[in-house]
């Protein structure tokens, strides 16, 4: 996958991780696109333990599995963060 597509991915990704689990999650346009670009890499690596095929490109299954693992990372977060306080 391109840089430019890694970016888009990434930040669709990121801001509809941020839409489905709302709450005090680190904020600002570069951490969500951070956060959609490691989702990507971690919902690959969920969807490979399955079987499946993790970001291909510019695509729906794309957005669908970079968003999962941004809901996982932050979900993970959160857990870090209710702990901390």
């Amino acid at each position: 996958m391109g840089l430019i597509s890694w970016i888009i991915v990434g930040l669709i990704a990121g801001l509809l991780a941020k839409w489905i689990m709302p709450g005090d999650g680190p904020g600002g346009l570069l951490m969500t696109l951070i956060l959609g670009m490691a989702g990507a890499s971690v919902g690959g690596f969920l969807v490979g333990l399955i079987g499946g095929t993790g970001a291909t490109g510019f695509n729906i299954w794309s957005i669908l599995v970079a968003t999962l693992g941004a809901v996982a990372l932050l979900f993970v977060y959160n857990l870090i963060a209710r702990r901390s306080v």
